[in-house]
C-alpha cells in the first residue's frame, strides 16, 4: 500500500511541475529525413551522422516544487562534433506542433552554421543566429514566430532578484535582437536554459579503460532484456571491469560517494534483478561508467549511451570518402550514400613476428620462394652484358646478302624476371571477430595470424600487395583500418599495426569492397586479385540487413569484375554455402571449416590462384 502512494504521489507532482504539450510532440525519428536534407541544404557536414543528444545537468535555478518533484535537472540541448549532430529526441515546448517542428529546423541550422569566434557562450550564440538570418533571409519570419514562443515560457523578469532580472531582460533583447547586447550581467544563479541556441558548453565524453572495449558488446546468455522506454540517450565513459578479488568495503556515513560517483563494486551479476529499480536508479545518473563483463545476467536493460568512439586510438588518414549503395528495390546505386573513414592505428608500435608463427612462417617463406621469378637470358637487347651470337649471326648474314639494317639488339643479359601481380587483403573487422574458436584463440587472433603469415610469404616472392580491415556502425560511419599500402615495405612498423587490429562493429561489405576495389584498379598490374576475409553475413545497425545488404555486396563484386578485378571469399562461416554463391558465383569462395587453420591455408590458397 505505502509503495501504491508513493507512486501515485510521485506522478501527481511530477505532472504538476512539468509544463509541456504531448499532444504537440515532435520526435527526432520522425523529422530525422527532413533535417538530414536541411542541415546539408545549409552548408553542414554531410559525413555527420543525425542522433539524439543526452540529457545534461544545468544550473538555474529550480522552482521549490521541482525540487521536491526532483525534475528540470538535466535538458536536451543541441550541439555538433566530429561524429554526429546531436538533437533532443522529443520537442513538446510549445502548443503548436508547427513551432516544435520549426525548433528542429532552426537548431539544425544554426549548427550547420561554422563561422570561428573565440567569445563567450553568450556573444557566440548572438553571432550564430545574426549569421544565419544573414545568409538565410526565409528564415526571418521562422526565428520570430519561435522567439515569441520562447519568451512567452521564460521567467517573467519581475519575479526575479535584481541580479537575475538584469541577466533575464538581456536574455531576452538578445532573443529579440540577435548581436545587439555585449554582455551577460551576472547573477548568483546561471540562468535558464536558452531553448533557441546550442549547448553553451557541449560534454566532453571520457574514455578511462585501459583496454579496447565496443560500446555494442552485449553479455552473453538469454535473459530478458527490457528497452527503456522514454528513448533518452544518456551520458557515459568506459572503464575497466573490476577484477572480482576485492568486496565492498563499507565507510563511515560521511565519506560515502555519491550516486554520480563510479564505485567498482563486485556483485553478483546472475541474481535477479528489479529492472523498474534499475530505471529509477539510472535517471538519477549524470554519467553512466561502462565496464566489459563476459558473465550473463539474468535480466539487461537497454538504453542509448554516448560513449567516446573507438576512433579516437585511430589517427584518420582523409575526411571521409564517399561512396555509392545498391538499393536492389528501386533497382538503383544511391550516390554518394556511405562515407568511408580510412584511420590508422596511433597506439600501433613496431614488433617483431610473435614466436609461435616463426616455425610456420620459415617454411612458408622457402615455399614462397619457389614462386618468385628466376634469373633468365634477355635475347636481342640494345646493350647487355654479353654479344647475343645468334643475332649477331642473323645480324651478319642479312648484311652479307646486301640488307643494310641497322646494328639493333645484338646483346643478351641476364635478368629477373616479374611476376606481374598485385593482391589486396579485406578483412572483416567486426565484433563477431570477437567470438572464441577454441579454448586458445578467438577469430580476431585467427584472422591476426594470417595475416601475418600471409606477408610472410609473399615478401618471399616480391608481389605487391595491401593490406585492410573493416567495420560499420551505419552508412556513414565506415571504418577501413590501414594495415599495409601497396607502396611501403613488409617491416616491424606493419606487423604493428597487425598487432594493434581489434573487434569493431557490423559488416557493411558492399561499401568495403568499393573502396578496395578502387585501390586495387590503380595498381598496374595483369593480374590484380581481391581477397575478402570474412565470419559471416553482410549487415549493419540501418537497413543493411537480408538481402538489402546481400544484393548491394553482390552489386560490388560485379563493379569489381567489370574494373578486371579477380574478387575471391574466404570464409570461415558454416553456413556460408547458403548465400556466397549468390555472391560470388559457385568458384569465387571457399568455406574454410575448422578456423583455426586458416593462418596456413590462406598463403596456399593465394599460391593456387596465382599460379
Amino acid at each position: 500500500m505505502e509503495e501504491t502512494v508513493g507512486k501515485f504521489w510521485d506522478k501527481l507532482i511530477t505532472q504538476a511541475v512539468q509544463h509541456d504539450y504531448p499532444g504537440a510532440a515532435v520526435t527526432l525519428d520522425e523529422m530525422a529525413k527532413t533535417i538530414g536534407i536541411f542541415f546539408r541544404a545549409m552548408s553542414g557536414n554531410p559525413g555527420l551522422r543525425i542522433e539524439a543528444s543526452s540529457a545534461t545537468r544545468h544550473s538555474a535555478r529550480r522552482k521549490w516544487l521541482q525540487r521536491v518533484a526532483g525534475v528540470n535537472r538535466r535538458i536536451e540541448l543541441a550541439w555538433s562534433d566530429e561524429q554526429s549532430l546531436k538533437l533532443p529526441a522529443r520537442i513538446a515546448l510549445f502548443e503548436e506542433r508547427s513551432l516544435n517542428r520549426d525548433l528542429y529546423l532552426w537548431l539544425a541550422a544554426l549548427a550547420a552554421d561554422e563561422i570561428t569566434d573565440t567569445g563567450d557562450w553568450f556573444t557566440r550564440s548572438q553571432w550564430h543566429s545574426c549569421h544565419v538570418l544573414q545568409r538565410f533571409p526565409g528564415m526571418r519570419a521562422r526565428y520570430q514566430r519561435l522567439v515569441e514562443a520562447q519568451l512567452a515560457i521564460r521567467p517573467d523578469p519581475a519575479s526575479l532578484s535584481a541580479d537575475e532580472a538584469a541577466q533575464e531582460k538581456a536574455i531576452q533583447q538578445a532573443l529579440l535582437q540577435p548581436g545587439h547586447v555585449a554582455t551577460l550581467p551576472p547573477a548568483r544563479y546561471a540562468p535558464q536554459p536558452v531553448l533557441l541556441w546550442l549547448h553553451p558548453n557541449p560534454p566532453i565524453i571520457r574514455n578511462t579503460h585501459s583496454k579496447p572495449l565496443n560500446d555494442t558488446e552485449q553479455s552473453p546468455g538469454t535473459g530478458e532484456s527490457q528497452r527503456m522506454q522514454d528513448n533518452k540517450r544518456r551520458q557515459g565513459e568506459r572503464v575497466d571491469m573490476p577484477d572480482g578479488r576485492r568486496g565492498l568495503l563499507f565507510y563511515r556515513f560521511e565519506t560515502l560517494l555519491s550516486w554520480a560517483e563510479y564505485v567498482k563494486v563486485d556483485r553478483c551479476t546472475d541474481d535477479e534483478e528489479d529492472l523498474e529499480a534499475a530505471a529509477v536508479t539510472l535517471d538519477d545518473l549524470d554519467n553512466i561508467s561502462v565496464a566489459r563483463d563476459t558473465r550473463a545476467s539474468a535480466k539487461r536493460l537497454r538504453f542509448d549511451l554516448d560513449l567516446p568512439s573507438p576512433a579516437n586510438d585511430d589517427t584518420p588518414l582523409d575526411n571521409g570518402i564517399l561512396f555509392p549503395e545498391w538499393d536492389y528495390r528501386q533497382h538503383r546505386l544511391k550516390a554518394d550514400y556511405c562515407q568511408v573513414q580510412t584511420l590508422l592505428a596511433a597506439d600501433a608500435e613496431p614488433c617483431p613476428l610473435p614466436r609461435h608463427l616463426n616455425r610456420m612462417a620459415h617454411k612458408l617463406r622457402l615455399q614462397f620462394q619457389a614462386l618468385a621469378p628466376t634469373l633468365e637470358w634477355l635475347r636481342a637487347q640494345p646493350d647487355g652484358s654479353e654479344i647475343d651470337l645468334d643475332a649477331y649471326l642473323l645480324h651478319t648474314t642479312e648484311y652479307l646478302r646486301g640488307h643494310q639494317g641497322g646494328e639493333q639488339g645484338l646483346y643478351r643479359d641476364l635478368r629477373r624476371g616479374k611476376r606481374d601481380m598485385a593482391a589486396l587483403v579485406l578483412a572483416d573487422l567486426s565484433l563477431s571477430t570477437d567470438t572464441w574458436v577454441n579454448d586458445e584463440s578467438r577469430v580476431i587472433d585467427v584472422i591476426r595470424d594470417t595475416l601475418y603469415l600471409f606477408s610472410e610469404a609473399l615478401s618471399a616472392t616480391g608481389d605487391q600487395f595491401a593490406l585492410y580491415g573493416f567495420s560499420s556502425r551505419n552508412r556513414q560511419h565506415v571504418r577501413l583500418n590501414w594495415l599495409k599500402g601497396f607502396n611501403e615495405p613488409y617491416n616491424a612498423a606493419v606487423r604493428g599495426r597487425l598487432a594493434a587490429i581489434r573487434p569493431g562493429y557490423y559488416t557493411r561489405m558492399g561499401t568495403a569492397i568499393r573502396y578496395a576495389s578502387k585501390v586495387l584498379h590503380r595498381q598496374k598490374a595483369n593480374k590484380r586479385l581481391l581477397l575478402i576475409l570474412t565470419d559471416g553475413k553482410p549487415n549493419d545497425l540501418d537497413q543493411y540487413e537480408g538481402r538489402y545488404g546481400a544484393e548491394d555486396t553482390r552489386q560490388a563484386i560485379l563493379e569489381a569484375r567489370q574494373m578486371g578485378l579477380f574478387p575471391f571469399c574466404v570464409t570461415i562461416d558454416d553456413e556460408a554455402p547458403d548465400y556466397l554463391p549468390h555472391l560470388f558465383g559457385s568458384s569465387g569462395f571457399v568455406v574454410i571449416r575448422r578456423p583455426s587453420e586458416l593462418p596456413r591455408r590462406l598463403p596456399l590458397l593465394y599460391a593456387q590462384l596465382t599460379r
